[in-house]
């Protein structure tokens, strides 16, 4: 079979998930179901992979599931703790004192606050996070799942303390071979890391800064009462301001310290600086601007757990004590993931499956207590004590956080196992690439030496598979770097473009939309939100393919191994 056929092939799955979501507007519900089969279908009839295999790698895409479902569950139960306790109306309150402007809040919590989270946990959590929050004071759930969504683009790489890059990039490369390379050109493993680390980090700088603006033009475009982007130009100054203000501790924090911090400090400090702008009105409009009201709001726009602001309780609480169960997620995010004797102790409870049903590299394993679920579940018991709660307000709060997850999981149990049968097609009797990998290769053999232009686009592909900048960095890293060798150019610039066009792909990434989705009562309505983050997504690749072909031949950015 011709790499063409075989590329077609491996794309399938992938062309029928967008016309089903996006095209015929159907929920994931129905259409994950239908490509699940299909892919099956194409690994079992095309890619000759065994049987045993597809089991497998569905099993194996169920323990994935448990894990996603796990932070779901912690996310939507600390609000509802929350809701229940009277810290989401003095939250509420605290936002509207800064600033009454929804474009103001949305840059503050889904930006800021999000890219904090990202920067502590990753998986998904800034959108389990923010939408329901942005819900809690006064968002359509429509606007906060796109708010949500957004904000998984240039914090991603740099996620849950540098992820993406430590074990992503580094289990993509074959590290033991490069390292004798590196040491025979007088460089080592780490410089050449660290090199991928800076132009990541430069690179999501130049691309990222105006993301807030995107965010605020599309919420005043498409929930505003005028639909107009002039309301959204009007925060630019603001806006740019306030990407500025992460981007730059980000790249800084990038370029001299490395990959674990960039997002982490970036937000905090962020945070800091824009709240404190925004109390003394620097750079804000002098009109505000907010939706129309609730009742006049679409209903697609509003989610089958809208959080009523009347339901809400109004316990007097200072500011301080309703945001420290969210100061404390993120200490205690950061503790559980540089310090390693945390580390070791949580991972040491640990549900492992190894080569499932016999399958070489088919694992998966669930840590409940290091995963972000168990620690917001953590910080909800804490929660109990601090806002001095009742039993039936925490009986309350879980069981309507429960009833989330019937409808989340049924999504996920069809969504991720599909996504693994595609990552784990590389084992089959037809000795074929995966199918991700058969995709990559076609696009590299077409373009030549145009290829940095598409390469974030390959990055983006794999995160939209797996919903993880990590797993697209293991999935494609190496054979990035195996294009630019063979095309002469620097492998380290390939290989951070893809790591920039990964994170760019988690804003479409479909479990991505699911789990978001979920926290706000929104399931079924995935093409929706998809619709709208894929113009994002293809600014973001193919500003950072731009930013790739002016670095490799303008300016001529090199590394170590380039003629090696």
């Amino acid at each position: 079979m011709s790499t063409g056929l075989l590329a077609l092939f491996a794309f399938t799955p992938i062309l029928l998930a967008a016309v089903l979501l996006i095209g015929l507007r159907w929920p994931a519900s129905r259409a994950m179901p239908v490509v699940f089969l299909f892919t099956a279908a194409i690994g079992l009839f095309i890619w000759d992979m065994s049987f045993t295999r597809i089991i497998a790698s569905t099993l194996q895409g169920l323990v994935i599931t448990l894990g996603l479902l796990w932070i779901i569950f912690g996310a939507i139960l600390l609000l509802n703790t929350l809701k229940h306790s009277g810290g989401i109306t003095a939250i509420r309150a605290g936002f509207t004192t800064i600033s009454p402007d929804r474009r103001i809040q949305a840059i503050i919590i889904a930006w800021l606050f999000g890219c904090f989270i990202e920067g502590a946990s990753g998986f998904g959590t800034p959108a389990a996070i923010a939408a329901p929050l942005l819900v809690a004071v006064g968002f359509p759930a429509m606007a906060a799942v796109l708010m949500g969504m957004l904000v998984q683009s240039t914090p991603v790489s740099f996620g849950a303390v540098g992820t993406p890059i430590i074990v992503g990039v580094n289990s993509g490369l074959d590290t033991a071979s490069l390292g004798a390379q590196l040491a025979a050109q007088g460089s080592s493993w780490p410089i050449f890391l660290q090199q991928i680390t800076s132009s990541v980090a430069i690179t999501h700088a130049i691309v990222g800064t105006v993301m807030p603006l995107i965010m605020v033009l599309m919420l005043t475009r498409f929930f505003g009462k005028e639909k107009s982007w002039k309301a959204g130009f009007e925060v630019l100054p603001f806006a740019l301001f306030a990407g500025l203000a992460f981007t730059l501790p980000y790249v800084a924090t990038g370029v001299f310290l490395g990959p674990e911090f960039p997002s982490l400090l970036g937000g905090l400090v962020g945070l800091a600086i824009v709240t404190t702008a925004a109390r003394f009105k620097f750079l804000v409009p002098k009109t505000n601007w907010d939706f129309a009201a609730a009742k006049d709001w679409p209903a697609e726009w509003i989610g089958t757990i809208e959080m009523k602001l009347d339901d809400l309780a109004a316990r007097p609480m200072s500011a301080f004590r309703a945001w420290l169960p969210y100061i404390l997620v993120g200490a205690i995010l950061v503790i559980s993931r540089v310090f390693p004797q945390v580390t070791g102790a949580l991972k040491s409870v640990s549900i492992a499956f190894a080569n499932i049903l016999g399958e070489t590299g088919v694992s998966a394993s669930i840590e409940p207590l290091y995963l972000p679920g168990g620690i917001l579940v953590a910080v909800v018991l804490i929660t109990f004590f601090i806002h001095g709660m009742r039993a039936a307000e925490l009986k309350a709060a879980v069981k309507e956080s429960s009833s989330v997850l019937l409808s989340a999981g049924f999504v996920l149990l069809f969504t991720v196992p599909m996504v693994r049968i595609l990552i784990n097609s590389g084992v089959n009797a037809g000795d074929l690439p995966s199918m991700p990998i058969a995709m990559a290769r076609y696009v590299a053999d077409s373009v030549g030496g145009i290829y940095p232009l598409l390469a974030p686009t390959v990055g983006a592909l794999g995160a939209f598979l797996a919903g993880s900048n990590t797993v697209s960095n293991m999935m494609f890293s190496q054979f990035q770097f195996g294009v630019a060798q063979s095309l002469g150019i620097s492998g380290a610039m390939v290989v951070a473009i893809q790591a920039v066009g990964a994170a760019a792909g988690n804003m479409v990434a479909i479990h991505n939309v699911v789990a978001a989705s979920a926290t706000v009562g929104l399931l079924g309505r995935e093409g929706v939100t998809l619709r709208k983050t894929v113009w994002p997504t293809l600014y973001y690749v193919l500003a950072t393919g731009l930013i790739g072909m002016i670095a490799i031949y303008l300016l001529g950015v090199t590394d170590p191994l380039v003629g090696v």
